[in-house]
């Protein structure tokens, strides 16, 4: 097959899902894994795509809403799980927060907490929590995605894998009772698996609209998480699934 139909044929499964791993892409459109980064790297010079780590992402995709628009949705639900959520945390603790409109929202909560170590890719909460009693933040660097002020990359994943701390807080695209927590974007779930390894807890938190959600991308397997704080308790599926893996749901009042 000629190189640019290749570089079509790429693309157009790219642009379904947003983003994917080589490995993925090679097994679906039954090529070798050295076409598809041959491939890649010709979609990426002409500014199509982006590569990740063993991955690539259609450049500027996404099939979510902007976070402003994420962040007005469903607040009162988000603010009742940042509410209980914060209600987990000690004064003094340390802790990831990605960087999802939920967890926006328990950074505001987190307020109220004392002298905590914040690790974190989201400008929003690194604004929330900086010089907040005694709260020292530390933001990964490189360059912060228009659409919600995130950074990603190398040199995100190579700053946050310095750190040890006691709590993960992540939010999802989408959970469901066959894969568990779901993203729609590559490079967010690349993060949300290196600070699930450094942290001695991971803890999720979206509201009742991602049950059953759909999104391409499962996180980590289910039994890396140890709890979810949610709004109104899941579908049975979901739930009798989420339990079989030692997840606990917590539901905000």
């Amino acid at each position: 097959m000629p190189a640019r139909t290749h570089d079509q044929t790429i693309l157009a499964h790219l642009t379904r899902a947003g983003s994917a791993r080589i490995l993925d892409l090679a097994a679906a459109l039954h090529v070798t894994d050295e076409t598809i980064r041959r491939a890649v790297v010709r979609l990426e010079a002409q500014g199509a795509v982006t590569r990740v780590h063993g991955g690539v992402q259609v450049r500027d995709w996404a099939s979510e809403p902007g976070f402003a628009l994420r962040y007005a949705l469903n607040p009162g639900a988000k603010r009742r799980i940042a509410d209980r959520t914060a209600g987990l945390i000690a004064d003094g603790a340390s802790l990831f927060l990605d960087v999802g409109s939920t967890t926006a929202y328990v950074a505001q909560a987190l307020r109220a907490r004392r002298e905590l170590l914040v690790v974190t890719n989201s400008l929003s909460v690194a604004q929330a929590l900086t010089g907040i009693n005694g709260t020292r933040v530390f933001m990964a660097g490189g360059e912060l995605r228009a659409h919600d002020g995130g950074a990603f990359g190398a040199e995100a994943l190579a700053f946050v894998r310095q750190f040890r701390v006691s709590h993960a807080i992540l939010s999802v695209a989408a959970v469901d009772a066959r894969s568990g927590f779901l993203l729609h974007d590559l490079r967010e779930a690349e993060f949300s698996r290196a600070i699930i390894d450094a942290a001695e807890e991971a803890i999720i938190v979206a509201d009742a609209t991602k049950f059953d959600a759909s999104a391409p991308i499962c996180i980590a397997a289910p039994d890396r998480f140890k709890r979810l704080v949610t709004d109104a308790a899941p579908p049975p599926q979901i739930s009798d699934y989420l339990a079989g893996h030692g997840v606990k749901v917590i539901v905000a009042a």
